[in-house]
């Protein structure tokens, strides 16, 4: 696969997704979402999900020494660190917070995430 095909399929969903992430970060909560009890929690277990699954896409098929476990701890890290820096970005973002608890709704999302699709990639193979 060319680097060119492998950064448009792989590489570029990871940065599109982060800078969406951002992007939503630097403005106000949505308002009009409907909510109930833990809805924002929900909301960042599934995007971190995704998030999780979009990295360990893209370290699968890179050629890195390393054994699926680590790729699979690789991809989580990520991830979880990504959700920890935007929500320290989210402390200085008018009317937005950081909360603990939403890093560790992004860290169960992208470990439910990365595991969900590297169970689905193994069965695969």
């Amino acid at each position: 696969m060319s680097r060119l095909r492998r950064t448009l399929i792989y590489r570029l969903p990871v940065i599109a997704y982060c800078g969406f992430i951002f992007w939503q970060s630097s403005s106000a909560s949505f308002g009009s979402l409907p909510t109930f009890a833990f809805s924002d929690k929900i909301m960042h277990l599934g995007g971190y999900g995704l998030l999780g699954v979009l990295v360990f896409r893209v370290l699968a098929q890179e050629s890195l020494p390393l054994s699926r476990k680590h790729l699979i701890l690789a991809a989580i890290v990520f991830s979880t660190l990504f959700g920890v820096s935007d929500e320290i970005h989210q402390g200085f973002v008018a009317e937005r917070c950081a909360d603990v608890f939403d890093a560790v709704a992004d860290l169960l999302g992208s470990t439910l995430g990365v595991l969900f699709y590297a169970k689905i990639k193994g069965q695969q193979e």
